[in-house]
């Protein structure tokens, strides 16, 4: 017993201290407990089975797919329609949106629904996250105390009185609870939460100075010189390979992307196909032709070819429709090029460069000395100072980065491709999200099974690209500390830590009246979440809890509240909950975030439950 309370409170300062990572303080407290004796394999590595750890992953596999289909952005936009500028409004927003979602899903569902939109809505607002995502992770364990699903620890003590004899709770029961802890937590939080500061992260702030793919295109006058051609039945072009029609010398424009309608009559499917214009791409009726130059040579360019112009002008627009006059980025990509002052491509005409040949990827455009080129380039000679704008598929841009030594391509390819929202597919995450929601209401089958379902549907409804892009939405330092930290309760009881502490502190305040009983189950509660899970603390004294109530003849609701209350909103500690655990990685929050906020927010609100349970449910 001794062996683990040491180790308990090594870990514990440890995680305040900040010094060593959170994920690895949690193992190596595994592997002493492991070495120790008093923990046997199987039950060592029991986290990493555990249905909350495999549920938490599967809830990151989902908020991902909810953001690459942009998905949290259009409702982040509509969230902040409501909300404004104001940064109160906000978070009241959030606050309440989160508790209503948690009032009828897990908190870990609510948080995982909700992360990715509210990390969009302060990035959209160019606010700092970690204002709103503790809030968010506190206000779901609030809303799981409105509804007797809420939270498992509520059920726990619906077991426990019906157990008992006494009369079970209604679904609503913990409604007048719920609105008051959810009250208090509002106004603490609002003044809490200025602790977390205000500015963002400098690497953010950084990030949000870049040029995005469309403001790269802007610069460049991309879309002021883009038109749309559609080819028509009795086309000259028909039938053609690009490299057989000369386009370019004949009529001095370049002909940049095809678009081609697919099969797909499902609205919820891209009707249009992306391809890179290359030398061997082959013409046919009905393609859409991204033709770039001067207006009057494009409709030369039609009326000689038997096409039809689908754009009389065109103008900045923010959309990637497929089916749009601009960009889109979804398969094929736009990077600027710098070339080193040893390059043997300086001097060289663009025509003579061999990007096309060599990479498959277009020359779009030429910045030289702050003047941007786009037409006639094949004959431009490349100078020393140039940055060139290239356009291909984004594997092609990758591979001319690694296979070119003496040019520099500015950003990461493949990054900015992962950045690019599946817009079309938005739709489909939104359907995912919802009946992942409805089945955890309706709990037709257990909450993980629903989640791992969302999640493997994100995949194969390629919310998600693939595979590769699923694993890298998962935060596997939140997995490995949530599943290195549950054996720690499996020892506590097993040794006979837990009994000899819960029931010491309870049992020593019986003789002091009804109120002195219900702080102590309170804080006893409160403080043991903080080490084990909230439903194990839950299930340990909720027995310890009724019997001390039935010794002094007080009724054992507001006791039994105590617990679910004191076990369900935990605070101080990252990992007493997944929820808290969910936004750490995503706000950037260290251990004494959650001390700095958390514990005056669990200890205020506890003092207030201590004083109301006695009025809702009398002793």
């Amino acid at each position: 017993m001794a062996i683990t309370l040491l180790i308990l409170a090594g870990s514990a300062v440890f995680f305040m201290s900040g010094r060593v990572r959170s994920d690895l303080v949690a193992i190596c407290a595994l592997l002493l407990l492991l070495l120790s004796g008093i923990l046997e394999p199987a039950e060592a590595l029991s986290g990493f089975s555990n249905s909350v750890v495999i549920m938490m992953i599967g809830l990151f596999i989902v908020g991902g797919g909810i953001f690459q289909t942009g998905l949290a952005k259009m409702i982040s936009s509509r969230l902040l329609k409501l909300a404004g500028n104001s940064e109160l409004k906000m978070f009241l927003v959030v606050m309440l949106a989160t508790a209503f979602i948690g009032a009828f899903v897990s908190n870990t569902g609510t948080v995982a629904l909700m992360l990715p939109i509210v990390v969009s809505m302060a990035t959209s607002a160019n606010m700092n996250p970690a204002r709103l995502l503790m809030p968010l992770a506190f206000a779901s364990s609030m809303g799981g105390m409105l509804t007797l699903i809420g939270t498992p620890p509520n059920l726990v003590i619906q077991d426990a009185l019906i157990a008992a004899g006494f009369e079970r709770l209604s679904f609503f029961s913990f409604t007048p609870v719920g609105l008051i802890v959810l009250a208090a937590g509002i106004i603490l939080l609002s003044l809490l939460t200025r602790l977390l500061g205000t500015k963002r992260d400098e690497h953010d702030e950084a990030g949000h100075g870049n040029r995005s793919l469309k403001e790269l295109a802007g610069e460049y006058q991309i879309s002021q010189n883009l038109f749309r051609v559609r080819v028509k039945e009795r086309s000259s072009l028909n039938g053609h390979k690009l490299a057989e029609l000369d386009i370019p010398e004949r009529f001095n424009i370049s002909i940049i992307e095809v678009r081609r309608k697919t099969s797909h009559k499902n609205p919820f499917f891209k009707t249009l196909s992306q391809q890179f214009a290359g030398p061997d791409t082959l013409i046919a009726e009905g393609d859409i032709l991204y033709v770039l130059g001067d207006f009057a040579q494009v409709k030369h360019f039609a009326c000689k070819s038997g096409l039809q112009l689908m754009d009389a002008t065109t103008r900045e627009q923010d959309t990637s429709s497929a089916g749009s006059n601009t960009l889109s980025f979804q398969e094929i990509g736009i990077a600027e090029v710098l070339l080193t002052p040893t390059s043997i491509l300086l001097n060289k005409y663009i025509k003579d460069s061999g990007f096309r040949e060599r990479y498959n990827v277009n020359i779009l455009g030429i910045k030289r000395k702050g003047e941007y080129k786009l037409r006639q380039l094949k004959d431009e000679r490349i100078r020393i100072g140039d940055a060139l704008l290239v356009q291909g598929t984004w594997s092609n841009i990758a591979r001319l980065e690694r296979e070119q030594s003496d040019l520099v391509v500015v950003g990461q390819p493949l990054q900015e491709a992962a950045k690019v929202t599946l817009d079309h597919k938005a739709p489909i995450a939104a359907g995912i999200m919802l009946l992942m929601v409805a089945l955890m209401v309706l709990d037709l089958f257990p909450a993980v099974v629903s989640v791992m379902l969302a999640a493997v549907l994100m995949i194969i409804t390629g919310c998600l690209r693939n595979m590769e892009q699923a694993y890298k939405t998962i935060n596997w330092e939140s997995i490995v500390l949530i599943a290195g930290m549950i054996p720690m309760s499996a020892a506590l009881e097993k040794t006979g830590a837990a009994s000899l502490l819960s029931g010491g502190l309870v049992g020593g305040l019986g003789s002091l009246g009804p109120l002195a009983l219900l702080a102590g189950v309170y804080f006893t509660t409160s403080l043991m979440t903080m080490f084990i899970s909230n439903t194990a603390t839950a299930v340990l004294l909720a027995p310890i809890a009724l019997a001390a109530a039935a010794d002094i003849g007080a009724s054992p609701y507001p006791f039994l509240f105590a617990v679910t209350i004191g076990a369900s909103l935990c605070f101080a500690s990252p990992f007493s909950t997944p929820p808290n655990a969910l936004v750490m990685a995503a706000g950037k929050y260290t251990f004494m975030d959650y001390i700095k906020v958390g514990l005056p927010l669990q200890i205020i609100i506890g003092v207030l439950m201590i004083m109301v349970l006695p009025l809702l449910f009398p002793f």
